[in-house]
């Protein structure tokens, strides 16, 4: 299976946790890394050569910091730009039919205050329910996130461990993930 990782942080030199994860992804092959801010500096999107990429695979990872409780605002903007109607939903638009989706956010804080009465008072699976619903929309298939917690105060080992991890999620299968 082809995987593409989409990577989106606006500071990927200052985070620890998305460059071991990336460090990671280097030493598999048929994962395919494609970062965002470092390929459009100032936002301006090749719609079409991002929309070619998305039909060369058959799994697309989107890796993210949480961000305010979303995605930082140029995988957003992707999504506004890249994933339009007529190619991607509509008339026509069904390039992402049957390509599976996984989302890779990492987080500072820990997974007990993402739970419903914690510091956040929501899941991360709620915070993205927008994107996932956007997603099924596009006939993709919507596959568990891989979430790693507590980064800011991880050990470089719990971010290595988190790291592999995060290979053995986006390259399980859709069976092994939905099950």
């Amino acid at each position: 299976m082809k995987t593409l990782v989409i990577i989106a942080h606006p500071s990927l030199e200052q985070s620890r946790a998305n460059r071991a994860l990336i460090q990671e992804l280097s030493l598999h092959d048929n994962i395919d890394v494609h970062n965002l801010y470092r390929e459009y500096p100032d936002w301006t999107i090749d719609i079409e050569r991002e929309q070619q990429l998305l039909i060369k695979y058959d799994r697309i990872v989107l890796q993210f910091p949480l961000y305010w409780y979303s995605t930082p605002p140029l995988l957003k903007k992707w999504f506004d730009d890249v994933l339009t109607y007529g190619w991607a939903f509509g008339t026509e638009g069904n390039h992402l039919k049957g390509k599976e989706f996984i989302f890779a956010a990492t987080a500072g804080a820990s997974e007990q205050s993402y739970r419903s009465g914690g510091r956040n008072e929501y899941t991360i699976s709620e915070f993205l329910k927008p994107y996932e619903v956007s997603v099924k929309y596009t006939g993709a298939v919507f596959l568990p996130a891989f979430v790693a917690y507590n980064t800011l105060e991880a050990t470089d080992e719990q971010l290595k461990l988190d790291a592999r991890k995060y290979v053995e999620h986006i390259r399980a299968s859709e069976e092994v993930l939905v099950d």
